[in-house]
């Protein structure tokens, strides 16, 4: 059996952070947070990795992560833009109405199918999701399940901003499996309280302990087939002229709810004891660079990760 593939998120474009990301040096060394990721990866029996990026960033990606990373790593390119796996009208309409950025991140693991031939993990490049997660993804993915749908959720308090909302999957769990995703896209901590925003502007509250899906799947390629096909009934539902849809996106969380509930899919949670931080706002950076740095003090990384 051929072991796990680790797909990283890498094609976002950085809205709300001012920026590009994933490409924001974070370690000592110039490490960005993926270089922590595929690192955790690769030591815990992932075989190869395959980075999702824009043709536009590729040059600059090669430059500051390829290229420190080296032959230590066994990775592949795919490309997510805007026009990627779009039928020609649709892409023209959606051009002509001022769409910039591509579909979401259904639409970016599309982009990255044909690299896809074993059990896999696709994760967010502006993430850092601890080593205990991809160890216990990692033996998952590895085991005897026919199915690997799975996923490593993490509490709804540690993964805010102190610097404005977030969008987070809540996670509804019974008996081990995933009963449901709901994607809230404005959840934030004031005084005291967590709560979230709907785009019609009612209030609901929810528990610091709630289970969140920060985007750490586990899949057999077996999903691959099921995501085109939601992915091509979410593109016959898209009219540019309509407000909202320009900027509409084919989100993985929801395509999981979708297949759970169309029983396609059942959906392991898994449990591990890691911290997660990211970079949302730029504000979120210096946080994050002291957290890696108590990591490397206290010896979790190497001082140079790929040396």
């Amino acid at each position: 059996m051929k072991g796990p593939i680790l797909v990283v998120l890498a094609a976002g474009m950085g809205s709300r952070y001012g920026g590009l990301k994933q490409m924001d040096k974070i370690g000592k060394n110039g490490e960005v947070l993926l270089d922590y990721s595929v690192f955790d990866a690769v030591n815990s029996g992932f075989e190869k990795i395959v980075f999702i990026i824009r043709n536009d960033i590729e040059k600059d990606f090669s430059q500051l992560v390829l290229a420190r990373m080296g032959k230590k790593v066994n990775y592949e390119l795919a490309f997510q833009n805007l026009d990627t796996l779009i039928p020609p009208d649709i892409f023209s309409a959606a051009k002509e109405a001022g769409r910039t950025k591509p579909w979401g991140t259904g639409h970016a693991l599309l982009c990255a199918a044909d690299k896809i031939d074993a059990p896999f993990t696709v994760l967010n490049a502006d993430d850092f999701y601890g080593r205990e997660a991809f160890a216990v993804m990692g033996k998952h993915l590895l085991g005897s399940d026919t199915d690997k749908s799975s996923i490593v959720p993490y509490r709804l308090e540690k993964t805010l901003s102190p610097q404005g909302t977030v969008a987070r999957g809540v996670c509804e769990v019974k008996n081990g499996c995933l009963v449901s995703v709901d994607e809230l896209t404005a959840i934030e901590k004031k005084d005291e309280k967590i709560f979230n925003t709907a785009p019609d502007g009612s209030i609901r509250e929810l528990t610091p302990d709630t289970p969140v899906s920060m985007n750490f799947w586990g899949f057999s390629p077996d999903i691959l087939p099921h995501l085109k096909k939601y992915f091509d009934d979410y593109l016959k539902t898209f009219t540019a002229d309509i407000p909202g849809q320009i900027k509409s996106e084919c989100f993985i969380p929801k395509a999981v709810d979708h297949f759970i509930k169309q029983k396609i899919i059942n959906v392991k949670v898994l449990s591990a004891d890691s911290d997660w931080f990211g970079v949302t706002y730029k504000e979120d950076r210096e946080a994050a660079i002291k957290k890696l740095e108590e990591m490397t003090t206290a010896g979790i990384y190497p001082e140079k990760l790929w040396n």
